[in-house]
């Protein structure tokens, strides 16, 4: 289930992991941007990580920056607030301690831990998952645009890439790059069991490689042990990078929990004032 070739030259737009505040914070960087002249809804790529797979998903679904923000203003309805516990962080600490730096040992203890936290159901159904992430897409359909989502084999660590050639649902694709483990179940593609793509990197900007413009929006930039940072990720690379991350004012408009729907809004307006600072580096990035 590889992605499409990333190679060929062109703009690339990275959006990272960072929950339901990190939805919100991107729409508006998005919709802040294009108001100051920047689009950069027509990235020739576009690869998305957890959070920013729900993004990539609208950005290309052909609906319009305002829209998407409009739908971040909305209060929050019947959806669950969701905590990454303080349990289910030591475990995080103790894969990272085990495995030792071997990138795929610690995927496949946090995959161990996913799998059982929802086996003992402490986290929803995959079917009630499913319907959450669907509700947030603006289309069930693959776009004709190249949109590629990670993910995580929750069984063997394996990292994986979904688009629109790998036969698999983008609802899916989407929820299973979404599944935070211990918070969220994987989810099931072609039998097998996926989790967070931001298990390997918070952003998975390498996928850009090759290509000649990218901005990354990074809710999550830092690496901690096998997660690597998107620092490390864009250092080298050829082409013009512009990283996004959250500044101050979105920091505190994010808070702390990532999982809150009712952060959404402080968020997301955050996010579209924070892009007025911002934009004249990214145009530089995107147009030269």
């Amino acid at each position: 289930m590889s992605a499409e070739g990333t190679t060929a030259g062109g703009s690339a737009l990275v959006l990272g992991g960072g929950g339901i505040t990190g939805i919100a914070w991107e729409v508006g960087v998005l919709a802040g941007l294009a108001e100051a002249g920047v689009d950069l809804t027509t990235a020739e790529l576009v690869v998305g990580t957890s959070a920013g797979s729900v993004v990539g998903a609208q950005v290309t679904s052909g609906a319009t920056v305002e829209e998407l923000y409009a739908r971040q203003l909305e209060p929050p309805a019947s959806e669950r607030v969701a905590r990454l516990s303080r349990a289910a962080l030591a475990r995080y600490a103790w894969a990272m301690l085990r495995s030792r730096g071997r990138d795929e040992e610690f995927r496949r203890r946090v995959g161990a831990l996913a799998r059982a936290a929802a086996d003992a159901g402490l986290t929803p159904t995959e079917e009630e998952r499913l319907e959450v992430i669907g509700s947030r897409l603006v289309s069930a359909e693959w776009p004709d645009r190249r949109l590629v989502v990670t993910a995580v084999d929750a069984e063997t660590g394996e990292f994986r890439t979904f688009d629109r050639r790998s036969g698999v649902p983008l609802v899916s694709a989407v929820a299973a790059s979404c599944a935070v483990p211990g918070v969220y179940p994987p989810v099931t593609v072609d039998g097998r069991r996926y989790v967070d793509g931001g298990m390997r990197s918070a952003a998975n900007a390498d996928l850009a490689e090759g290509c000649e413009r990218l901005v990354v929006l990074a809710p999550i930039a830092r690496g901690v042990g096998p997660l690597t940072s998107v620092d490390a990720q864009v250092t080298g690379m050829v082409a013009r990078v512009a990283v996004v991350t959250p500044d101050e004012a979105s920091r505190r408009a994010i808070g702390r929990n990532v999982l809150d729907p009712a952060a959404r809004r402080p968020s997301a307006e955050a996010g579209r004032a924070q892009a007025a600072a911002v934009a004249d580096r990214v145009r530089e990035a995107w147009t030269g």
